[in-house]
């Protein structure tokens, strides 16, 4: 006879650990695929793929287990894991907010994960409408564009990604192309 899955619950949503063993493996097999890594600690990270099921089931969507999701995803789709916040984190702090998904150097244990300040901007200033739109000038985006030399792959960030999600060349491999 087959041994039942053991249950978890967290603020009263039933979370099977074989449900939270599948979420990791999908988010492990796509961060690694895109030059990403899920922070090693396995337990941790586990514990934040729960948060991620609990925050599904409460609302449909898997908002970031570590931020006060609304309920609305149209409101919510910036903290949507992964979220918006997740690569400037990564190329200044080494990790997301959260800590889910790390850089190289942490997987490696050469840094460590610290205190993330809080990118994402309060309701109110979220809700105010853009002060001005994106003008038709190139020379007007509001951020560098970089250009993977191996593949061609383009990205708009303060910064290039460590890995190029594309061909995985590294980040010295990015020119700033705009």
């Amino acid at each position: 006879m087959a041994k039942a899955p053991k249950v978890e619950k967290g603020n009263s949503y039933t979370i099977n650990l074989e449900e939270v063993n599948r979420l990791y493996d999908r988010l492990y097999r796509q961060a690694e695929a895109s030059g990403y890594h899920l922070n090693p600690e396995l337990e941790f990270t586990k514990e934040l793929v729960k948060g991620l099921l609990i925050n599904e089931r409460r609302y449909g969507y898997l908002a970031c287990p570590c931020r006060l999701a609304s309920g609305s995803k149209e409101e919510d789709l910036d903290i949507i894991c992964p979220c918006d916040y997740r690569d400037p984190d990564l190329t200044d702090y080494d990790a997301c907010y959260c800590a889910l998904y790390v850089s190289q150097a942490v997987v490696r244990a050469e840094k460590k994960v610290g205190s993330i300040p809080e990118r994402r901007l309060p309701p109110e200033e979220r809700r105010k409408p853009k002060q001005e739109p994106i003008a038709k000038n190139i020379s007007s985006l509001p951020l560098p564009v970089w250009r993977c030399r191996v593949c061609g792959y383009l990205c708009a960030r303060d910064a290039p990604p460590e890995v190029c999600p594309i061909c995985k060349a590294k980040k010295d491999r990015f020119e700033k192309f705009i």
